[in-house]
């Protein structure tokens, strides 16, 4: 399993992806955020599913945009959505014979030079896609049931880009704490609307764990500080 994060928000976009990969008991830390930086061309992919089908369909698109220039991100996505169908039809029966699905959901953000601003796809395994627009400002893949409760509270479209990478940092550390196949280190993309420039750093678990420590604080003590009058009806009835 994998946690990734892609959040739009006005000023930009936000994505965060762990690094960890389980096969069996053996676990691994391999990069699930690949890049592509060029002239007014900013975007990055992020991928949830078989490690295989990813690393395949990835050395195609690579391939695909030496040759190619994309204007709009849109089209970017169709093509890599082409090289997923491509590696479908290459791999799938083989996969199905030994017991896999085919199976790989992507999020792919950016800005290229005719974008009148930034973007955020859902890519389907089938080739299909959806862009989010102002009303859904972030997509989540692979553990998406621990973390988007936070993220529901406090993003809208209108969020900066730091109260968005705050709440996408507690939303993977809440997926963290209740999943054993999600785990630091975490990859994190900064896109600024218009900048045409990507911002990437890793962040270890020492890095954050603070952060961590102080959100589980505080959860406890706004716990402690809510009112509990409306308890009473029912615990007066115990004996």
């Amino acid at each position: 399993m994998t946690y990734c994060l892609g959040i739009k928000v006005k000023s930009g976009l936000v994505a965060i992806a762990d690094t960890r990969i389980t096969s069996g008991t053996d676990t691994s830390v391999k990069v699930k955020v690949f890049t592509v930086q060029k002239d007014n061309y900013s975007l990055f992919i992020m991928t949830s599913g078989l490690r295989s089908v990813r690393d395949k369909a990835i050395v195609y698109f690579k391939e695909l945009i030496e040759n190619e220039d994309h204007d709009k991100l849109y089209k970017a996505v169709n093509a890599f959505g082409e090289q997923v169908r491509r590696v479908r039809e290459e791999d799938r029966a083989h996969l199905e014979r030994s017991g896999f699905k085919f199976d790989l959901n992507t999020i792919i953000g950016g800005q290229l030079r005719n974008d009148d601003e930034h973007k955020l796809f859902l890519l389907y395994p089938e080739g299909n896609w959806v862009e989010l627009g102002n009303g859904a400002p972030y997509v989540v893949i692979g553990n998406s049931g621990h973390g988007k409760a936070i993220l529901n509270r406090t993003l809208t479209h209108e969020s900066d880009m730091r109260l968005a990478l705050k709440a996408g940092f507690l939303s993977f550390d809440s997926t963290r704490v209740s999943s054993n196949n999600v785990d630091f280190p975490i990859d994190v993309v900064l896109y600024r609307k218009d900048s045409f420039k990507l911002s990437e750093h890793r962040y270890e678990k020492s890095d954050l764990e603070n952060i961590s420590a102080l959100w589980a604080q505080e959860l406890k003590v706004a716990l402690e500080k809510m009112p509990d009058d409306w308890m009473e009806a029912i615990l007066d009835k115990l004996p």
